[in-house]
């Protein structure tokens, strides 16, 4: 079952990042292979979203349940779709000058052929995924001064 497990420490608030990553509702906006997204519910503790996933022809639709503890954990059990198995979960710690983001993935797929394709284009396509991430991060979240927006408005 392929997986991925990785750290990373960011020079935003855990409460910025974790508001990133509970905005399910604006994946396709910046998330490479997302072409749509319908957030079915959602509470300050628990969404219920599809997402639409496509590349080149291939078109696939994933329903998720995310749970969220404000600014500390995300997780998204999954749902419905093509998979046998879907496990995320993204931790949030304050840190100084930033927040380090503990982000864990598993998954399997139904058909053992997509899993063998997955396989090997797993580890580049979270990558990029990840990067979508922080760049949209720096995007929402930084100014042209270094400041964070967010730092910057709380001051005004």
């Amino acid at each position: 079952m392929p997986g991925h497990r990785e750290k990373r420490f960011l020079p935003y608030t855990a409460d910025q990042m974790f508001d990133l990553v509970a905005d399910v509702g604006r994946y396709a906006e910046f998330l490479p292979w997302v072409t749509a997204v319908r957030v079915r519910s959602d509470s300050p503790a628990e969404m219920v979203a599809d997402l639409i996933v496509g590349f080149r022809s291939l078109r696939e639709r994933f329903t998720s349940r995310v749970t969220k503890d404000r600014a500390r954990l995300i997780s998204v059990d999954y749902i419905d779709g093509p998979l046998k198995f879907l496990r995320n979960e993204w931790r949030f710690s304050p840190a100084p000058g930033g927040c380090t983001i503990d982000f864990a993935v598993e998954f399997a797929f139904k058909n053992r052929v997509f899993e063998a394709i997955a396989g090997q284009m797993f580890d580049a396509a979270l990558r990029k995924m990840i990067s979508a991430f922080e760049t949209r991060a720096d995007v929402l979240y930084s100014s042209p001064s270094g400041i964070s927006s967010s730092s910057a408005h709380s001051a005004a």
